[in-house]
């Protein structure tokens, strides 16, 4: 059960940490006191807690590091305590010899077991003797090297390791203002056997030489990069009035005094120092870092009409700056009357990264160093004697306080959790948005004050982007920018809206809907009116499209717009912007539109330009026609790059699609595009053909015909149509390729008609065409004579086509004479043809002789065979059957074969099936080859049958 004097101490502790307002008293379950607290169960940043430890003897000092406790009493005696294992305290007794005197300063190292303490007498001022005691050392040494000299500050060496034997250099500060140098070694060290624990010490600086800046009370030496290669250092000292800073680069390892370097300046020392007034003979320097390994960010000095704070900024590498203490700060402690000054002084500090927690005599005070306030106040009971000092744990960050008979840890929780607040009233936002860590209720009014405090700057569109990003109402928001707008400052408005679309989730489809929308007349109507007023050619204008297109580009955008994209349409269509909406159907993916755009406005190389850009064959036959008959050459140009990826007979309504009178080159761009399907794309579509065969015909009748060579005559295997071709060739009276197209079909009597209207060499030609049929050959032949006597009247060439032809004679021709022509003309063919003739019958003549003459020879040689006979054996067999061929009728040849007449009937027809399945098969064969399989089969059954049906 707790004791009525922790229970008084209890109620004065929560009564203590609450100031101001009744509103701070409805939480009673905060026990010590933030001001600002909102949160009902919020734990508070500063808890205290009493350490169940009485002291045997009043505590004049005390130190702790990572867990470790040190307390020096009255009695000169240090309590070492582990608090892990706080059972087992260490009591180590000073020197004998502070028993004798009076006071005993004590300057305990703040990272490891090391002590340096300071012995006076009585009178508080008069030197006796400076010790230094190490954790592994029987007793303290005296330190003979400042003999003479009253210690009155230590400046440690946080980079030295605490498994040390060595305090590495250190600064010593006394009571006269000299800074010397020094290292301090273990006892078992091979320097005590000289006597002194002193490895080297030296003054390395002094503050003044009349002893008027009074004590050194602080010291703290610190690199630019702890625990790094870096030389730079800056050194801080202080006196009860005044604070000193010297920056600059250390010596290299191995030479003595390390710091020199740093106190060896050549302008005068009153330059680099402050002067405070203060009261108090003393004075508390504190730092604050992250960590060990952290460079000091702040540093503050307890004086006595309130804290001196700033913060260190360390200078570039490159920088020639001999400064390190920036924004300096006077942080009144705020007492109410000059008597309560007086006796509540300041005894101690300790300084944490957003407040500074001061000790005076009966109570702890915390103040908020952004906003100087008193955050925190806490009173210690009586009965613990008067409070002594604090002390800071560097590696955990708990802050100790301790009284004569008592001691008390204050663990900081979430200290920074209102720093946000403050920073937000002190229109800090950068730094209150970095301290709300991610919380977006403190997020949102951090970002909502600073977008109120833009707008009433007028600047309208910074606030725009910072309102999209809070929780404030939409509707008032947009109220408030659409004033601004009417004042012709449209930029906020549209801001705001496409950072508030920016947030939208994916869900919020009627939200994102109404806001692109709202956004496509905004920027619609800024363009018109920049265009009205004629500066469409500025930068304002041009950057103001291509933001447009920015955000037609959003997917979010796209995606709505493309499910509202007729509105959309006309939507720019209203507004005439006529870039705008080519630019909208590009990013739509409509190109059937954009392109008819561009043909509307007869902008017709647009057109095929986005025609060839896409790639689209369907959008190459759609709009083909149109652009055949405006720019013929650039679109056959595009259609054979496309070579094989186009269907060249969807292109014949585009080609057909020109008028011969007006313009003959769309006629020549159509016949080259076909040339290039039929002799580089080997097209045999006879579409194709066809209309390439028209084209000739109407615009070049000597490519028409070299055409037609080329194809040849074979009727299966011309690819254009024969009858089409003759019709077209008809009409426009060409005869000579009607002649061709004639021969090709095989109509040789009209082909013939038809050439000798022309030439008498082109009938000719083709009179000679059926090679296979002499009787039409000469009928041809005649219509030529024909031609040549009744038409031409010319009889001597009548007569060389009996040379040119051996199917007419003279008699053939001689009907087509008239009566009275002279046969003077043709006396010679008359001759020559009676001279055949006579050769003829002389042939015959002949023929009849010898025919006479082998007539003779055969009935002779019949004559012989009736007398002829041969001899049978009675054994003899037939050589068929081989049965005795006396068995029945039998045939002997000449040769001695003698057969059965039955045996030799039957192999005549045996043969004779033979040679009909042989027949048949040959059918089959060529019956598979042209039908397949089962064509083949069922021919083969039936010639099967047919050949069991014959008699054997």
């Amino acid at each position: 059960m707790a004791s009525l004097f922790d229970q008084y101490e209890e109620v004065t502790s929560q009564s203590a940490g609450y100031l101001g307002s009744a509103s701070r008293t409805a939480f009673p379950e905060l026990t010590t006191g933030y001001i600002n607290a909102s949160l009902e169960m919020e734990a508070p940043i500063f808890k205290k807690t009493r350490i169940t430890f009485t002291p045997p003897h009043p505590i004049t000092h005390l130190v702790v590091s990572n867990q470790i406790l040190v307390l020096a009493m009255s009695n000169k005696c240090l309590l070492r305590i582990t608090l892990t294992n706080p059972n087992s305290p260490h009591a180590s007794p000073l020197s004998e010899h502070s028993f004798l005197f009076g006071i005993v300063r004590y300057y305990p190292c703040p990272l490891y077991s090391l002590l340096l303490y300071s012995v006076v007498h009585s009178d508080g001022e008069t030197f006796f003797d400076n010790c230094y005691l190490h954790q592994n050392a029987p007793k303290a040494q005296s330190l003979a090297k400042l003999k003479g000299h009253v210690i009155s500050a230590v400046g440690w060496n946080y980079e030295n390791p605490p498994e040390s034997n060595s305090t590495s250099f250190i600064l010593v500060g006394t009571t006269k203002g000299i800074i010397f140098e020094t290292e301090l070694a273990a006892t078992d060290d091979r320097f005590f056997l000289q006597g002194s624990p002193e490895r080297y010490c030296k003054q390395v600086f002094q503050l003044s030489q009349d002893l008027s800046s009074g004590p050194i009370m602080g010291l703290e030496v610190r690199r630019f990069i702890p625990r790094s290669g870096d030389q730079r250092c800056f050194i801080i000292a202080t006196t009860p009035r005044r604070i000193y800073q010297f920056v600059g680069t250390s010596a290299p390892s191995g030479e003595q005094p390390v710091l020199l370097r740093v106190f060896n300046v050549t302008d005068n020392v009153l330059d680099r120092c402050k002067e405070i007034p203060s009261d108090l003979k003393y004075s508390c320097l504190q730092l604050f870092s992250s960590g060990l390994a952290e460079p000091a960010k702040k540093f503050a000095l307890m004086l006595e009409p309130g804290v001196y704070f700033g913060d260190i900024l360390l200078p570039a590498i490159d920088s020639d700056s001999k400064v390190v203490l920036f924004n300096p700060k006077l942080l009144e402690y705020g007492d109410e009357d000059a008597q309560r000054k007086v006796l509540r002084k300041p005894l101690s500090m300790v300084l944490t990264e957003f407040h500074t927690l001061v000790l005076f005599n009966d109570r702890l005070r915390a103040y908020c160093l952004l906003n100087e306030e008193l955050v925190f106040e806490d009173v210690f009971p009586e009965m613990y004697g008067r409070a002594v000092g604090l002390a800071r744990d560097p590696v955990q960050g708990k802050i100790w306080a301790f009284s004569e008979l008592a001691v008390y840890r204050y663990t900081v929780s979430n200290e920074d959790r209102n720093v946000w607040e403050v920073y937000l009233k002190n229109c800090q936002y950068d730094l209150a948005k970095k301290h709300c860590k991610g919380d977006p209720q403190k997020l949102d009014q951090v970002l909502t004050k600073h977008a109120e405090d833009l707008f009433a700057k007028k600047e309208y569109v910074k606030s725009a982007e910072l309102y999209a990003q809070t929780r404030a109402s939409f509707e008032e928001v947009s109220l408030k920018f659409l004033q601004c707008a009417e004042e012709d400052n449209e930029d906020s408005l549209r801001r705001f809206l496409l950072q508030k679309l920016k947030g939208l989730r994916p869900a919020d489809k009627t939200q994102t809907t109404v806001i692109t929308f709202w956004l496509v007349e905004l920027f619609l109507n800024r363009l018109g009116t920049l265009r009205t007023a004629g500066r469409q050619n500025e930068g304002t204008y041009l950057n103001l499209v291509a933001e447009f297109r920015g955000l037609l580009e959003e997917p979010k955008v796209a995606e709505c717009v493309s499910n509202n994209r007729s509105a959309v349409y006309k939507l720019i269509a209203k507004h005439g912007e006529e870039n705008i909406l080519i630019d909208f159907a590009n990013i739509m993916k409509d190109f059937e539109r954009v392109i008819q755009y561009h043909i509307q406005n007869k902008n017709y190389l647009a057109a095929l330009e986005v025609l060839t850009r896409q790639n689209n064959p369907e959008l190459v036959y759609q709009f083909s026609p149109t652009l055949m008959q405006s720019i013929p050459q650039r679109t056959v140009d595009m259609w054979i790059a496309q070579e094989k990826r186009l269907d060249p007979a969807r292109l014949i309504p585009a080609l057909v699609q020109y008028d011969n009178i007006k313009d003959r080159s769309q006629g020549c761009e159509a016949i080259r595009y076909l040339e290039f399907c039929v002799y580089k794309l080997g097209s045999r579509d006879e579409a194709i053909h066809n209309y390439l065969l028209a084209l000739y015909a109407r615009l070049d009748e000597n490519n028409l015909m070299c055409y037609l060579h080329r194809e040849g005559q074979d009727k299966t295997t011309v690819p254009y149509d024969l009858k089409y071709a003759l019709r077209v060739c008809s009409e426009l009276r060409l005869t000579r390729a009607c002649v061709h197209i004639y021969s090709t079909m095989e109509l040789y009597e009209e082909a013939v008609d038809l050439a000798l209207e022309v030439d008498i060499d082109l009938a000719k030609l083709n009179a000679d065409k059926p090679e296979n049929n002499e009787e039409l050959r000469k009928k041809l032949w005649l219509k030529i004579a024909q031609h040549v006597v009744t038409e031409q009247k010319d009889i001597k060439r009548a007569m060389e086509f009996l040379q040119e032809c051996d199917l007419i004679k003279i008699e053939d021709i001689l009907p087509f004479f008239d009566e009275f022509v002279r046969i003077d003309h043709f006396k010679e063919a008359i001759c020559t043809s009676l001279e055949e003739y006579n050769n003829h019958i002389e042939g015959l003549k002949a023929e009849m002789e010898e025919a006479t003459r082998s007539a003779k020879e055969i009935r002779a040689e019949i004559q012989v065979f009736r007398n002829r006979y041969a001899v049978a054996q009675s054994d003899a067999k037939c050589a068929l059957c081989e049965y005795a061929v006396m068995n029945q009728a039998f045939y002997l040849f000449p040769c001695g074969h003698m057969f059965h007449g039955d045996c030799l009937s039957s192999e005549r027809s045996r043969r004779q099936r033979l040679l009909v399945l042989r027949g048949g098969l040959a059918i089959v064969d060529n019956a598979g080859e042209a039908h397949g399989e089962f064509p083949r089969l069922c021919i083969l059954e039936t010639a099967h049958a047919l050949c069991y049906k014959l008699p054997l």
